[in-house]
C-alpha cells in the first residue's frame, strides 16, 4: 500500500481533491478495456450505420448494468482479500475443474476477438500482411506483460494510457462526422423492426464480460491493505469513484463509436458498413484521412490493451480455480493460437470476431451468477454485503442479460 493511501485511510493527508483519490485510481481503468474492445468496435459500428442513433440508449442502458456488476466485482475484494475464482474453488471445490475448463474455453474466445482487432489495425494502418500485424501485436502485448513484474501501478498507467488514445481517437472522429441535434433522440428507448432487436441484444449481450468480473475482483483484493470496517469503507468508496470515472469514459466512447458511425456512414446512406476493414477505407473519401487514422489508432489501442488485460484474467482464473500458475509468456502463446489459425485460414477477421462474442456468452452465467451469491453473503462481505435493493436489481440484471444472450444464441444457432 502507498504511503500517500495510508494517509488517507488514517484520516491525514489531503482531505479532498485528486492528491486525495489518486492512489485509489487504476483497478475500474483496467476492467473498462473489457468494454472497449473490438468487439464493441463492431457491434457499434454496424448499429450506427444500419439504425443511425436509435440505439444509444441500448450503450447507455448496458454501460450503467456493467457498471453495477463490476461494483460488486470489484467490492467483492475489497471485502474478503480473495478474488471470485478463490471463492468459487473453496465454497463449491467439486465445480472448480469443470470452471476452470469453461472458463479457459471464454478467456480463448475473448483473446481471439481481441487479438484479431489489434492485427487488423496494423494491416491497415501501415498496410502490412495481417500474419505480421499478429506478429506484432503478439510482440507489444508480451511486452506490456511485463509491466507486472514492476507492480500493480506501472501496468494501471499504461492501461490508462490506451484508454486516452482511444477517447482522444473518437474525440476526432465526433468533430470530424458532427453529430446532428438528432442525437439526443437516440436516448429515448424504442425500436425499429426485428432487426434492430436483434442488434441492440448483441450490443447487450456482448456487454459483460466474463473475464473481467473475475479480473476485477483481483485486481482490489489486498491492492490497499485494510485493518478495520471503516477503512474498508473508504476503500470501496473510492473505488465507486475509480469505476465512475473510468467507467462513465468507456460509455461516452461506446456512444462516441455509434454516433460517429451513424452521422458518417448512415447519414451518406451507407447502412450495410458493418465489416471494421470496410469502415476504415470508407472514412476516408467521407471524412478524410486524419479520420481514418483515428479510427486505426483507436482499434489498435483497444486490441493491444484489451489482449493484455485478457491474460491477466487468464492467469487470475487458473491460480485461482485450479492453483495451478504458468508463465506469462506460455500463457500469452497458447490463447494467440486461435487467432494465428483464423489468419492462416483466410477467414474474415470481423466476422471470426463477432462469432467469438457469440462463445463468449456462454460463460457469462458462471462469473455473473456466482458473483451475486457470494456478495449478498454477510459472513463474506461484512460491512460491504449488497443491500435488499442493490440484489434484486442485480438479479434483475443478471437474468436479462442470461436470457438476451441465450436469445442471440439460439438466434445465431437456429436461425
Amino acid at each position: 500500500m502507498s504511503a500517500r493511501a495510508a494517509e488517507v485511510l488514517q484520516g491525514r493527508g489531503p482531505r479532498r481533491g485528486l492528491a486525495r483519490l489518486t492512489p485509489f485510481l487504476g483497478p475500474a481503468f483496467i476492467a473498462s478495456v473489457a468494454y472497449m474492445d473490438p468487439g464493441n468496435f463492431a457491434t457499434n459500428i454496424q448499429g450506427g450505420a444500419q439504425f443511425g442513433y436509435l440505439l444509444l440508449w441500448v450503450i447507455l442502458g448496458a454501460s450503467l448494468m456493467a457498471m453495477l456488476i463490476q461494483h460488486l466485482s470489484a467490492s467483492l475484494g475489497i471485502a474478503t482479500g480473495r478474488n471470485l475464482p478463490e471463492l468459487i474453488r473453496e465454497r463449491w471445490p467439486k465445480v472448480a475443474w469443470p470452471y476452470w475448463i469453461q472458463a479457459e474455453l471464454v478467456a480463448m474466445a475473448t483473446d481471439l476477438a481481441e487479438f484479431l482487432g489489434a492485427s487488423l489495425a496494423f494491416q491497415l494502418l501501415f498496410g502490412i500482411p495481417l500474419i505480421w500485424g499478429a506478429v506484432i501485436t503478439a510482440v507489444v502485448t508480451f511486452s506490456l506483460l511485463t509491466l507486472q513484474k514492476r507492480g500493480f501501478r506501472p501496468m494501471e498507467l499504461a492501461i490508462a494510457a490506451f484508454v486516452g488514445v482511444i477517447a482522444v481517437a473518437y474525440l476526432v472522429q465526433l468533430v470530424k462526422s458532427r453529430p446532428s441535434i438528432d442525437a439526443l433522440g437516440g436516448f429515448i428507448p424504442r425500436f425499429d423492426g426485428p432487426a434492430s432487436l436483434y442488434l441492440a441484444v448483441g450490443i447487450i449481450g456482448a456487454t459483460v464480460m466474463p473475464h473481467v468480473i473475475y479480473l476485477h475482483s483481483a485486481l482490489t483484493q489486498n491492492r490497499i491493505k485494510t485493518d478495520t470496517d471503516e477503512q474498508k469503507q473508504k476503500v470501496a468508496r473510492m473505488s465507486r469513484t475509480d469505476l465512475l470515472i473510468a467507467m462513465g469514459l468507456a460509455a461516452l466512447i461506446n456512444m462516441a463509436m455509434l454516433a460517429a458511425a451513424a452521422a458518417t456512414f448512415h447519414a451518406s446512406g451507407k447502412t450495410d458498413v458493418s465489416d471494421l476493414t470496410v469502415a476504415y477505407k470508407t472514412l476516408t473519401p467521407l471524412l478524410g484521412g486524419g479520420a481514418a487514422v483515428a479510427f486505426g489508432l483507436a482499434l489498435l489501442a483497444s486490441g493491444l490493451s484489451s489482449s493484455a488485460v485478457g491474460t491477466m484474467a487468464g492467469q487470475v482464473v487458473m491460480q485461482g480455480l485450479i492453483r495451478r500458475s504458468i508463465p506469462v509468456w506460455l500463457r500469452r502463446s497458447v490463447t494467440m493460437l486461435p487467432a494465428f489459425a483464423v489468419i492462416l485460414a483466410g477467414l474474415n477477421p470481423t466476422k471470426t470476431l463477432i462469432l467469438s462474442q457469440v462463445v463468449l456468452s456462454f460463460g457469462i452465467p458462471f462469473a455473473l451468477v456466482p458473483l451475486l451469491i457470494f456478495t449478498a453473503r454477510r459472513d463474506l462481505m461484512g460491512v460491504l454485503t449488497t443491500g435488499r435493493v442493490v440484489q434484486v436489481l442485480g438479479w434483475a440484471i443478471a437474468s436479462l442479460i442470461i436470457g438476451l444472450n441465450g436469445y442471440l444464441l439460439f438466434q445465431t444457432f437456429a436461425g
